[in-house]
């Protein structure tokens, strides 16, 4: 029998199930069961069987996880950022172990784990190295009489001076700082070596920042390298104590170096002292130029190239010597004796050479391929290239935000997966019909190796350097041949007869293969359309380019395909980048305006080439300067110019100061009301109000150089890519004090 209950009006109320939350939080908890249930039942399942179909080497993207850690604590501005991405990367990495079910996603699983601990791993040890050998700069330009130890000497024949690294003492530091100061050549003196005392007066500066948005960051370089200030000498140079060090690795590259160019004349004589020695400084600028345009730049200094060449001549040469007497060959293992005289011949070469940082990544790799020939395995593979480069990040983590450091590991990422690729390998071993064919198949596959290596690298080189050598894979289909299997054999060659004086014939040989090279780079450099510019690129393309290059290489089979996107969508942004309309630098003392046909309109012509080099390559232009008073669109008297631009329908009119002398506040005040811009490289009284923006010495201290895009409003600041790390030295806040004296006006010449 039913009770009563069972059909009055309680049989319509709703009872609540044992097992669910309590009516106040059913509904948030249920939403988490929904999100729960989408991320363990789908998203994991979708990325755990997308990574069981497609396999993939661990290592590689391990690699790549420490190195976008080192990228992402340098592009984060703040220690709380840095600090909280340690703590996420590390929360990540323990809810892949803890959370995650090892039986049902064991792939992604030791991903996330992986990556996230490697990410960690690569903050933390270039957080480190920052702070155990970050040096800060000096406060100002100043001149101080120094007295030090020469730490290195490097010569510069081109500019007529020499580089010295000394390790002296500054008022500002407690301990002895590392100064790199240039020695004119009229100041030389032979005694300036290696381990002397020196007393000399020398005119310091801090190492600079970047001068605008996107140029080279010397000072990240500097506070790296231990550099406090770099400077140069003034007046004479006293040796207070001679050098007590007998042969030392620079003095005997520099004897190298000089003994090369003793042999070898001209500019044949430089570039071969380049390649032997590895001292670039006697090179004419104009043969320099012309070797950048025509994309043979690596030519010139120590890397892979160099290294390999040497260490697989000495391989061979050993392996086939030894295996041609029977007696030695049947009692060691030759291939083990080669790696081992060819590491050593690299070890050589990379001291003799300075031991450069791309040297020593050059000489590591090699080693590495050595130790995998001498094991029987594959001397050419992406895990060989990824062991390489998380030596060099171990120990120099900086490294990754340079071009050396990207370009030489993009060529040979290039190269290994384009020849690992299946058509290329089906390319290769399709059946051969004669010598004709095997040798047009070799310069077909050169050709296209040497295009995909140009697709690789343009774009690196555009976002550092701002140009970029259109003609480059042509001109390395003969110039890496040549050098690699001519000059450099005939340079040694020649070394190694001179220690009996017969080393002249060779000696000729090898002038005349440079002479080729030159040839060959002057006249790529002067061809039309050789060179391309673009001006500062946005960080987020170059790093979209990369992502997508990096996924394109390290995938295999179709699924690699996808990076083609975003690299592809990465280039494309690249080049429609505009051009900005005006570049302030972060003194305020130049300034330049684009728009105007091939020419740079610039506030002042600088006494030098840097200035202006800068502002062509961050403008993307190749045209010439032309100053402002010279400039039908601007007006200019002995203290401002008045400059008026029309772009993209619109009129902006710009205030610029060309001095320091007083100028009246009140007619100041008016004449920026007038304009849209003002531009000083001195402070200016709160009563300059223009338009849009004020960029004088105040507001120019805390944002840096600057670059303007008038039709967007976009500006561009060097403080805004810096953040807080210890080589930016950001304005310290001028602290107002009460005194009876009357201020002077601020517009007054200091």
């Amino acid at each position: 029998m039913a009770s009563p209950a069972a059909d009055g009006p309680a049989a319509d109320i709703p009872a609540a199930d044992p097992g669910t939350a309590p009516a106040g939080r059913a509904r948030h908890w249920a939403i988490r069961a929904r999100l729960s249930s989408v991320l363990d039942g789908h998203l994991l399942d979708v990325g755990e069987q997308f990574l069981d179909a497609h396999p993939f080497e661990r290592g590689l993207w391990l690699v790549v996880g420490f190195a976008a850690g080192i990228v992402a604590w340098v592009a984060l501005p703040t220690q709380a950022d840095w600090i909280a991405l340690l703590l996420a990367a590390l929360a990540v990495a323990l809810i892949a172990l803890v959370w995650f079910d090892e039986a049902r996603i064991p792939h992604l699983r030791l991903a996330l784990f992986g990556l996230s601990v490697m990410f960690a791993a690569g903050t933390a040890t270039v957080w480190i190295k920052s702070a155990l050998v970050g040096q800060p700069g000096i406060a100002g330009p100043a001149v101080v009489t120094l007295d030090g130890k020469v730490l290195e000497r490097g010569e510069e024949p081109a500019k007529a001076r020499a580089r010295l690294l000394l390790l002296a003492r500054l008022p500002e530091f407690a301990a002895p700082v590392r100064v790199r100061v240039n020695l004119p050549q009229e100041k030389d003196v032979p005694a300036i070596v290696e381990g002397a005392h020196i007393r000399l007066r020398a005119r310091l500066m801090p190492p600079a920042a970047p001068m605008l948005p996107g140029a080279y960051d010397f000072a990240r370089t500097a506070w790296f390298d231990g550099l406090a200030a770099t400077g140069t000498a003034l007046g004479s140079v006293k040796v207070v104590r001679p050098s007590q060090q007998g042969a030392t690795l620079r003095g005997l590259q520099r004897g190298l170096a000089d003994h090369v160019r003793t042999q070898l004349g001209g500019s044949p004589g430089t570039i071969a002292a380049a390649l032997a020695s590895g001292d670039r400084g006697a090179i004419a600028e104009s043969d320099e130029d012309a070797m950048r345009d025509a994309g043979l730049t690596h030519l010139l200094s120590i890397s892979g190239l160099h290294v390999s060449a040497l260490v697989g001549a000495v391989y061979f040469l050993v392996a086939r010597l030894l295996a041609a007497i029977p007696w030695i060959a049947l009692r060691i293992r030759v291939p083990i004796a080669a790696a081992l005289m060819g590491a050593l011949a690299g070890i050589a070469y990379t001291l003799l050479t300075g031991a450069e940082v791309p040297t020593i990544r050059s000489c590591s790799g090699a080693l590495l391929v050595l130790v995998a020939l001498a094991l029987g395995r594959d001397p050419l593979s992406l895990r060989m290239v990824a062991v390489g480069a998380l030596v060099v990040m171990l120990f120099w983590p900086e490294a990754v935000l340079g071009p050396s450091f990207q370009m030489s590991f993009a060529a040979v990422i290039a190269i290994i997966a384009f020849h690992s690729a299946a058509p290329v390998r089906g390319f290769l071993t399709a059946d051969h019909y004669g010598p004709l064919v095997r040798l047009a198949r070799n310069l077909i596959l050169l050709l296209a190796t040497g295009l995909v290596i140009e697709l690789a690298l343009m774009p690196i080189g555009l976002f550092h350097f701002h140009r970029a050598g259109i003609y480059g894979s042509l001109a390395n289909v003969i110039a890496i041949p040549l050098t690699t299997f001519v000059t450099m054999p005939l340079i040694g060659l020649a070394l190694l007869l001179d220690s009996l004086g017969l080393g002249a014939p060779a000696w000729w040989l090898a002038g005349k293969s440079l002479e080729l090279l030159l040839a060959l780079a002057h006249f790529v450099a002067a061809r039309p359309g050789a060179v391309t510019m673009l001006p500062a690129v946005a960080p987020w393309t170059f790093a979209l380019f990369i992502a997508g290059m990096l996924w394109l290489a390290l995938w295999t089979g179709k699924v690699r395909l996808w990076g083609a996107l975003p690299a592809s969508f990465a280039v494309v942004a690249m080049i429609l980048t505009p051009t900005p309309d005006v570049l302030i630098t972060g003194d305020g003392h130049h300034v330049g305006i684009t728009g105007e046909g091939d020419e740079l309109i610039v506030l002042r012509m600088g006494r030098g080439d840097y200035m202006r080099d800068n502002l062509l390559e961050l403008a993307g232009m190749e045209g010439d300067l032309r100053p402002m008073a010279e400039w039908s669109g601007a007006s200019c008297s002995e203290d401002f110019c008045v400059v008026r631009l029309d772009r993209h329908g619109k009129r902006f009119t710009l205030l610029i100061s060309r001095s320091r002398a007083y100028v009246d506040d009140m007619a100041l005040a008016a004449a920026c009301e007038r304009v849209d811009i003002v531009v000083a490289d001195r402070r200016l009284p709160f009563s300059c109000r223009p338009k849009m923006l004020k960029a004088d010495r105040a507001f120019l201290d805390r944002t840096g150089g600057l670059s303007i895009d008038l039709s967007s409003g976009r500006m561009r600041t060097v403080a805004e890519m810096q953040g807080m790390h210890g080589w930016y030295r950001w304005p310290v806040p001028r602290l107002l004090t009460i005194t009876g004296a009357a201020r002077k006006p601020v517009t007054s010449r200091k």
